[in-house]
């Protein structure tokens, strides 16, 4: 038999959580997935959306169902009629919207309110919450002050945008962690990544980062952040331009310039509280540069400026 068709390595803590509440019968009717990009949240909803569903792994991980069970089949193909996954999309005019619009909230919510087709669960994910905008989290509330029957919503959370307190409170969390070095070459080797130690110093404990991070435009992109760095506070045109170059080069070299510098922000504020607003700044322009659709070369040139003047260059 074929292996998970939604494999997941060092989560087992929030699975088992997910899988007691399951047999409880007390199963909430919302569910927050928590914890920074590339962890695998999105993996787990998926492998609890088709554990709901009736797809079954064996008895010992019954959430390890197989390509071959047909709700996977159905999931993967998008096809299931009891499954609502809501993300942003391209238009007709293959443009991404900055977010997940109220309208669509909407036909989630009349989704909700439609029987199960198939007699079971009527599951809805967001993925994610960090890209609803505020009319959208507003319209969930109604759901999740009277959930319908037999209804599940889970709210993936990246933690770039904080949940409305109303939310929080009427869902169940589950916090996944970024992963031990062992986990992290689990999913690099599951996925055939070569170099698997250059890529787990990047990943920072997240595996779908690590993955980003063996795209060769990646690994430069991360070497000229980590050159940039050590040139603060004032490094030399060549390095500035090649950190403008190589971050806007593609979506995964600005994933791993930026994802550089907030681990680099991170550790100094572990070490030196005082130098935490750093960690905020780069997030604070991060976010920004998403609401205003700022290209990437802008904003990498504003994370310079910005870190010229940091605690952390001095």
């Amino acid at each position: 038999m074929s292996g998970p068709a939604w494999p997941l390595f060092g989560h087992e803590g929030a699975e088992t959580a997910f899988l007691e509440a399951h047999a409880s019968g007390r199963l909430h009717h919302g569910w927050l997935i928590e914890g920074p990009s590339g962890l695998g949240k999105a993996t787990l909803a998926r492998r609890i959306a088709a554990f709901l569903l009736g797809a079954r792994g064996p008895a010992g991980a019954p959430l390890d169902a197989t390509a071959e069970d047909p709700v996977v089949q159905k999931v993967m193909a998008e096809a299931h009629p009891d499954l609502k996954w809501l993300c942003r999309r391209p238009d007709e005019k293959g443009k991404l919207p900055q977010d997940i619009r109220v309208e669509t909230v909407r036909e989630l919510l009349h989704f909700f309110e439609l029987r199960p087709a198939l007699g079971g669960w009527r599951i809805g994910v967001i993925d994610s919450h960090d890209e609803l905008n505020r009319f959208g989290a507003n319209a969930l509330l109604k759901t999740l002050e009277e959930p319908p029957a037999h209804c599940l919503l889970v709210l993936i959370c990246h933690g770039r945008v904080p949940v409305l307190p109303t939310i929080r409170s009427r869902c169940r969390r589950l916090r996944l962690s970024r992963l031990d070095e062992a986990s992290l070459k689990r999913v690099l080797e599951h996925h055939d990544v070569r170099d698997s130690d250059a890529v787990t110093a990047l990943a920072d404990g997240r595996p779908g980062h690590g993955l980003a991070m063996a795209d060769p435009g990646a690994m430069k992109a991360a070497e000229a952040g980590r050159a940039l760095l050590q040139g603060l506070p004032r490094p030399d045109a060549g390095r500035v331009d090649a950190a403008i170059r190589n971050a806007s080069a593609s979506e995964p070299a600005f994933d791993a310039f930026t994802g550089t510098l907030l681990k680099h922000a991170r550790e100094a504020a572990e070490a030196t509280p005082e130098t935490a607003e750093t960690w905020l700044e780069i997030s604070r322009t991060l976010s920004q540069a998403r609401e205003l659709a700022m290209d990437r070369a802008q904003t990498v040139a504003k994370l310079v400026a910005g870190l010229q003047k940091s605690p952390i260059s001095r």
